[in-house]
């Protein structure tokens, strides 16, 4: 069924098509009889199934990566679908359009997406109005939701944590747990904060402010995948230090080697951070060796490039706790989220 809708989705502009999908989905799950449909098409439910990670009880380890929901506007819809937590965001404490159109392209060959939308968001206030919408219904005491956090395109590097920090005291109440993305490549300088020293000053701010709450939220990190295994090194020592719950491993990459789409569509498309199916052997490997130098001290949540079950369970057995989609998703829709579950419980 999805293939069918894929075919139309995939005559549109990949933003026209995100923001149409959105849209539907969102009506659709408000006809009465639809979420006990979708329910019955793709839901896995299965003790089994449940992991608890830093504190948190997911009902299935299988969610919705940062990009899709970023303003907090389906979270129920996509509960429906089978997700076991849905991460919203990138959240910036002003709202932002982000980057000049067009900034979202298939490589269709590539079973890939380019993107360089720039944390385009309604800022803080109004993911946390919509996170609020959402607590009413049944569908939310089942699904956990992340916030996602970064900084306005306008805040200078040296005034970053103050942006960080915003996000975090405003969404503390309606988030489970925190991911600081510094490793976007559509934000100017933005990557330069995953820097040793930089890093460790926003993420002990955070913790300090962590620390001040009645009950502390976990705080991950989510990284570039094109770090050198130094700074994978200094990634490990600095979650340490700082006590953060975990990483998020890993956005989108800036690489386009070995690609199959001609070289001149993918240059005529320019910058921004490429997802998909070319980025699944390099997130397994970062995934390995994050967990092999930290002796698995910390959990690790694994996103890039999952487009098959068998890609997901690669990356479970190379150390990741959960898996998210995105790109994977976006090419083979909910049935994806069932197939993972699934084998998930066959391998027992």
């Amino acid at each position: 069924m999805y293939k069918i809708l894929r075919f139309f989705l995939f005559k549109m502009d990949a933003e026209t098509a995100h923001h149409f999908t959105l849209l539907w989905i969102s009506r659709l799950m408000k006809i009465p009889f639809v979420p006990a449909l979708m329910k019955w098409l793709y839901v896995v439910e299965d003790k089994k199934l449940e992991r608890k990670v830093f504190g948190l009880t997911f009902k299935n380890p299988v969610g919705l990566a940062a990009g899709l929901d970023k303003n907090a506007e389906c979270i129920d819809a996509f509960a429906a679908l089978g997700f076991g937590f849905v991460e919203i965001g990138t959240v910036t404490p002003l709202a932002q359009p982000g980057n000049d159109k067009p900034r979202l392209f298939r490589l269709i060959q590539d079973a890939a997406i380019i993107n360089r939308m720039g944390f385009n968001n309604e800022g803080m206030l109004t993911v946390k109005a919509n996170i609020l919408k959402s607590q009413i219904s049944k569908l939310k005491s089942q699904i956990l939701i992340g916030g996602n956090i970064g900084k306005n395109k306008v805040t200078p590097n040296e005034n970053a944590t103050d942006d960080y920090l915003k996000c975090f005291d405003v969404l503390y109440e309606v988030v489970d747990y925190f991911v600081v993305n510094v490793s976007s490549p559509n934000t100017p300088n933005l990557r330069a904060l995953q820097e040793k020293e930089p890093l460790k000053q926003l993420l002990f701010a955070l913790q300090q402010q962590n620390n001040t709450k009645a009950t502390s939220k976990p705080i991950l990190l989510k990284i570039a995948p094109d770090l050198t295994h130094e700074q994978l090194d200094d990634i490990v020592e600095i979650v340490t230090e700082t006590g953060l719950a975990g990483i998020v491993a890993t956005n989108t990459t800036i690489s386009r080697d070995g690609l199959s789409t001609d070289v001149k569509q993918v240059e005529a498309i320019g910058a921004g951070g490429l997802s998909g199916k070319p980025l699944t052997q390099k997130s397994t490997e970062i995934i390995r060796y994050l967990h092999q130098q930290s002796g698995g001290k910390f959990p690790i949540i694994a996103v890039g490039g999952i487009m098959t079950a068998a890609d997901a369970m690669e990356k479970l057995n190379a150390g990741a706790t959960l898996v998210q989609l995105y790109t994977g998703f976006i090419y083979e829709g909910p049935g994806l989220i069932k197939e993972i579950n699934k084998s998930i419980l066959a391998r027992g």
